[in-house]
């Protein structure tokens, strides 16, 4: 499978280094850089809030050598980050995007519905009618304990449908970067073809378990052949 032109993912020598991604390429669709900072109500621009945090959690936008992202600390609570974005998912097949864990839940595993806290969780939305009671979704974890690879379906929403790519403590200085393709993660998990997508959602929870948790999420986007060259 070729890589992507040179011109699409270039990987620029700033300090340590780091990742430039194009503003606008026909090859690739940029859901967020985090580099523009927050907004009025605290929040991502373009994003929302699907359940809002308590006075202890919290949504920052902080940056590194390698550029802006986004830290969301849950304390013993829930909550996430969606945006709006639609497509044909068969023409994006790709999502990729970078993470770094901080802090994990206690006893996390999202096997177990008494346990299901996750630091970080990365959703694409496929949105059905009724939107409010059939959005199938897939979902991107890293997880405390369930083992790397594993895959399955919520305990809480028989729609979301799961894989477990990081398990454990990452390096607090190291990021991780993933690449799925998530139109045949779709039909993997569902067995069909999906509908367009709807959006991306970010999501963090800690209620079960009532641990802290702590995770960090730089650039995100889709394109339409897998970027081998980004990972450092």
């Amino acid at each position: 499978m070729r890589i992507l032109p040179i011109i699409l993912i270039v990987l620029l020598i700033l300090g340590a280094g780091g990742v430039s991604l194009p503003q606008e390429k026909k090859e690739v669709l940029v859901v967020d850089r985090f580099a523009e900072g927050l907004n009025e109500e605290g929040l991502p621009k373009g994003w929302i809030l699907q359940k809002s945090p308590s006075k202890e959690s919290r949504i920052s936008i902080e940056q590194d050598k390698q550029g802006s992202f986004l830290r969301l600390l849950s304390v013993n609570d829930t909550f996430g980050l969606e945006k709006k974005v639609s497509f044909d998912i068969r023409k994006y097949p790709y999502l990729s995007w970078r993470w770094r864990v901080l802090r994990l839940p206690r006893e996390g595993d999202i096997r177990k519905r008494e346990t299901d806290d996750e630091a970080g969780q990365v959703y694409v939305l496929f949105p059905r009618f009724p939107t409010m009671v059939n959005t199938q979704s897939v979902g991107y974890i890293w997880d405390s304990n369930a083992p790397q690879g594993s895959s399955g379906t919520s305990t809480a929403y028989s729609k979301m449908k799961y894989f477990v790519l990081q398990s454990g403590p990452g390096k607090p200085d190291q990021w991780t970067w993933e690449t799925r393709n998530v139109y045949e993660d779709y039909k993997k998990l569902f067995n069909e073809e999906p509908p367009e997508v709807g959006g991306l959602l970010l999501y963090i929870n800690t209620q079960r378990t009532q641990s802290p948790a702590e995770m960090e999420y730089g650039e995100i986007f889709f394109s339409t052949q897998p970027p081998k060259d980004l990972k450092p």
